[in-house]
């Protein structure tokens, strides 16, 4: 059942809706009613708060990050009368993949607002660090590099995507590919209508007109 629990730990810390938690105490109201609709960081930009973009940012981050980290620790042994161990505690790498699919998951699909949530990309940054740092770094390093290129937060967020899951096997950990390929497809998936946008040249770039 260890996978399960570190599934459901990671759901739950991944539901959390910061941009819109952040957003309403900030008395701007609720950012599903402007832009696309979503509660990720991007959107919450829209609102012309980049204190409260950049708060969503870090905290979607960090929920992708503990879900991972706390997962590490669910293996649990097992002993009978005799005090002797009855199981094989599930590895923790194992443990981690599952959280690090539940917290994207979570925050795509929360639950507690009717599975209408962000696009994953910042969480799947803190489930990158969390599952491995130099994976973390290179989605890092692809997602700004690309953001500075081109200013364009879909295509640097579904470059990082693909980035972290191409970086697993090259840097010394291919037991986490299946998940972060798994996290890449759902993640472009929730990209399609700007995929569509992007071909047609009408993607509106971060500080350009609306």
């Amino acid at each position: 059942m260890e996978p399960v629990f570190a599934a459901i730990l990671g759901y739950l810390c991944g539901s959390i809706p910061f941009g819109l938690l952040l957003t309403q105490a900030a008395g701007i109201g609720d950012v599903r009613d402007i832009g696309s609709g979503n509660i990720g960081a991007t959107n919450v930009l829209r609102t012309g708060n980049k204190g409260l973009a950049a708060g969503t940012l870090l905290l979607d981050l960090l929920k992708g990050f503990v879900a991972v980290f706390l997962a590490g620790f669910l293996s649990f042994a097992f002993y009978d009368d005799m005090g002797v161990q009855t199981n094989i505690p599930t590895d923790p790498d194992v443990l981690k993949a599952f959280a690090a699919g539940g917290a994207v998951i979570g925050h795509c699909y929360p639950v507690w607002l009717k599975f209408k949530g962000g696009k994953g990309v910042a969480t799947n940054a803190g489930v990158a660090f969390g599952l491995a740092w130099p994976v973390g770094l290179a989605y890092a390093a692809v997602w700004i590099g690309m953001l500075a290129i081109f200013r364009i937060s879909s295509l640097a967020g579904m470059a990082a995507v693909v980035a972290a899951a191409a970086a697993a096997p090259l840097f010394g950990y291919p037991q986490f590919f299946p998940v972060l390929a798994a996290i890449a497809l759902l993640i472009i998936y929730l990209h399609r209508e700007n995929i569509g946008r992007l071909m047609k040249g009408e993607e509106p770039k971060i500080g350009g007109k609306k």
